[in-house]
C-alpha cells in the first residue's frame, strides 16, 4: 500500500538548533502510527515541520504523492490534514461552539453541522457543554475539544501531540478509546505520545525517536518486546 504521507531525510530546526535530522518515516492509509521518545527527542519538531508551521533545512514531505514542504499552514490543512497541538491551544473566552467551529471555519453550513453531529456523537460530553466557555472546561473536556476542533474539517490524516498530557487516568482512557474508534472509522492518526503504551496499544506501527535521529521503527508487538523500549519507555 502507497504511504498516505512520507518523509525523507527531513532536517529542521530553531535558530542555531539542529532539532530533527534525516527523519525518514511513512503512514499508510488507515494506519495508526506513534511517534515515541524522550522529552526534547524532537517529536513536536516533526509534527510542526509536516504542517509547515516550521520550515525544512533539507528533505522532503509528501502527502498523497504531493510535496507539503514549502506550503503554507492554510494550504495543507486544506489538503486534509488536522494537527491538535501540545496543550489544546483553545480560545478560553469563546464557547465551545465556537471552538470547534472554527476547525471547520472554510466549511459550508451543511458540512460544518455534519462535523458538529459527528463531534458530539464522540464526545457527547461537548454536546452537554456546547454553550460554555471553553477556558471553564476541565482539563480532560479541554482535550476532547481541541481533538473534535480537529475532526471538525473530516481530515485524512489526524495529528496528535500529547493527548493525555496533564490528564487524569480515567480520563486518558476515554481519550484512547475514541481516538480508537477515530481510527477504525476510517482517519489515519499520527500520534506523539508520552505515555508509551497508550501509544502503541492504539497504534499498529511506531518509530522511536531519540536526540532528533530515528532509532527503531517496527510492528507494536516488536517494540512492545523490545529490550530498548522495554528499558528506555516502560519501565521493564
Amino acid at each position: 500500500m502507497s504511504a498516505l504521507l512520507r518523509l525523507d531525510g527531513v532536517e529542521a530546526g530553531y535558530g542555531d538548533l539542529t532539532a530533527i535530522a534525516g527523519v525518514s518515516l511513512e503512514v499508510r492509509p488507515g494506519e495508526a502510527v506513534a511517534l515515541i521518545g524522550s522529552n526534547g527527542a524532537g517529536k513536536t519538531t516533526t509534527l510542526r515541520a509536516i504542517t509547515g508551521l516550521l520550515p525544512l533545512r533539507a528533505g522532503r514531505i509528501e502527502f498523497e504523492g504531493t510535496r507539503l514542504d514549502g506550503l503554507g499552514s492554510a494550504r495543507i490543512v486544506a489538503r486534509g490534514i488536522a494537527h491538535v497541538p501540545e496543550g489544546r491551544q483553545l480560545f478560553p473566552t469563546l464557547t465551545v461552539r465556537d471552538n470547534l467551529e472554527l476547525g471547520a471555519r472554510a466549511a459550508d453550513r451543511a458540512r460544518r453541522a455534519d462535523g458538529l453531529e459527528l463531534v458530539f456523537t464522540l464526545f457527547p460530553r461537548l454536546r452537554e457543554r456546547e454553550r460554555q466557555l471553553a477556558g471553564t472546561l476541565s482539563g480532560g473536556e479541554q482535550q476532547m475539544c481541541a481533538i473534535g476542533r480537529g475532526l471538525m474539517a473530516r481530515p485524512s490524516l489526524l495529528l496528535l501531540d500529547e493527548p493525555s498530557l496533564g490528564l487524569a487516568p480515567v480520563m486518558v482512557k476515554l481519550i484512547f478509546e475514541t481516538l480508537q474508534r477515530v481510527n477504525q472509522t476510517g482517519t489515519t492518526i499520527l500520534l506523539v505520545e508520552q505515555n508509551v503504551p497508550r501509544a502503541l496499544q492504539l497504534s499498529h506501527r511506531g518509530y522511536v525517536l531519540e536526540n532528533g535521529r530515528l532509532v527503531l521503527d517496527s510492528t507494536r508487538a516488536s517494540l512492545l518486546a523490545s529490550p530498548h523500549v522495554k528499558q528506555a519507555y516502560l519501565g521493564l
